[in-house]
C-alpha cells in the first residue's frame, strides 16, 4: 500500500494508493497477510493496530513525519491535565501512544465531519496540527484549543511564492491543503485532503491548477487526466522519498523492517481509530 506522497515508481508497483483515510480503510478490510506501508511510521502502526494478526511492514523505518514528532505523548497527557473536561481530538498524524491518549482521531478528509459531530458545548484539545486546527475552527464555527504543532513541508509553503505563480498563470485554479498556513488557504479556490483535491481534478480535467501540496498526487491525477496541466511547487516531503524500489524489494524479500505496537497500547489506540472508522462511514 502507498501513500498519495510517495515516489511515482513506488505507486506504480502498489496494489493500493491512498490517503491516510482509505490506507487505514484497506489496511481493516485486506485478506493479505503481510501489509507492506508505503508511508510514514505512523501510518504502518495504524494498519498494525487494526491488523494485529497480519505482519506489517515499512521499507524504511525512518521515514518518520514531524507532524507527529512535535506532539510527544507525556507532553499531551501534561496538557489534558490542564483540561480535565476537554475532548482530545488528534489528527492522524500522530504515534500510537497519542493515539491512546485521544477520544477520537481524524484524517483531513474526515475531519470536519467529525468535529461537527460531536456535541456543539464540547470543550476540545485539536493537535497537533495548528493550521488543520485553524481551519476547522473557521470552517465550524468551533473554538477548539490548538496544539501548536505543524507539518513542515505544508507549512513552508510561502505566500509570496503563491502570488508569484498566480501572476504568472492567472487562468488556473489553486488546490492546497488544509495543513498549509491561512494565507494560502484564503488564497486557494479548492481546499481540501489529498483525495479531495485529487478528485476535483478528475471531475474538471480542463482546468489549470496550482498544485499546493506536497509532491507525488501528479502522479495519480495524470493517470486518469493525461492532458491536464499542473504547476508543481516542487515541495517532497523528505520522509515519503525515503522509501524507493530497491528498499521496498529488501522489505519484502527479507519480511522486514516490522512495525508493531504493544498490545495494552494498541487496545488503547484503536478505541479512537474505530470511532473515527465508524463516523466515516
Amino acid at each position: 500500500m502507498a501513500h498519495y506522497y510517495q515516489r511515482a515508481e513506488i505507486q506504480a508497483v502498489a496494489d493500493f494508493v491512498g490517503d491516510s483515510l482509505a490506507l487505514a480503510q484497506q489496511a481493516q478490510k485486506t485478506d493479505a497477510d503481510i501489509i507492506v506501508m508505503c508511508g510514514v511510521h505512523f501510518m504502518a502502526e495504524t494498519a498494525a493496530i487494526l491488523c494485529p494478526n497480519k505482519k506489517v511492514l515499512i521499507p524504511d523505518a525512518s521515514a518518520g513525519c514531524s507532524l507527529a514528532d512535535s506532539c510527544q505523548a507525556a507532553d499531551l497527557q501534561a496538557w489534558k491535565k490542564e483540561h480535565p473536561d476537554h475532548l482530545v481530538v488528534s489528527y492522524v498524524n500522530t504515534s500510537a501512544a497519542v493515539k491512546a491518549l485521544s477520544d477520537i482521531v481524524v484524517t483531513s478528509g474526515n475531519a470536519l465531519k467529525i468535529v461537527n459531530r460531536l456535541p456543539e458545548d464540547a470543550k476540545i484539545l485539536f493537535g497537533p496540527d495548528r493550521n488543520l486546527g485553524r481551519y476547522i475552527n473557521e470552517q465550524t464555527g468551533r473554538n477548539m484549543d490548538l496544539w501548536n504543532g505543524c507539518c513542515h513541508v505544508h507549512d513552508r509553503f510561502s505566500q509570496e511564492h503563491l502570488a508569484e505563480l498566480k501572476k504568472q498563470y492567472p487562468d488556473a485554479l489553486v488546490l492546497a491543503h488544509p495543513e498549509c498556513r491561512k494565507q494560502i488557504v484564503e488564497q486557494s479556490d479548492v481546499v481540501g485532503s489529498t483525495a479531495v483535491l485529487i478528485k476535483y481534478v478528475q471531475e474538471h480535467p480542463q482546468n489549470k491548477y496550482i498544485v499546493m501540496t506536497a509532491d507525488g498526487v501528479d502522479y495519480e491525477i495524470y493517470k486518469s487526466c493525461p492532458h491536464v496541466q499542473l504547476i508543481a511547487t516542487e515541495n517532497a516531503c523528505e520522509y515519503m522519498h525515503l522509501h524507493t524500489l530497491e528498499k521496498l524489494f529488501a522489505c519484502v524479500q527479507n519480511e522486514s523492517p516490522i512495525v508493531s505496537v504493544a498490545p495494552e497500547m494498541a487496545m488503547q489506540a484503536l478505541k479512537p481509530i474505530q470511532k473515527m472508522l465508524d463516523w466515516s462511514k
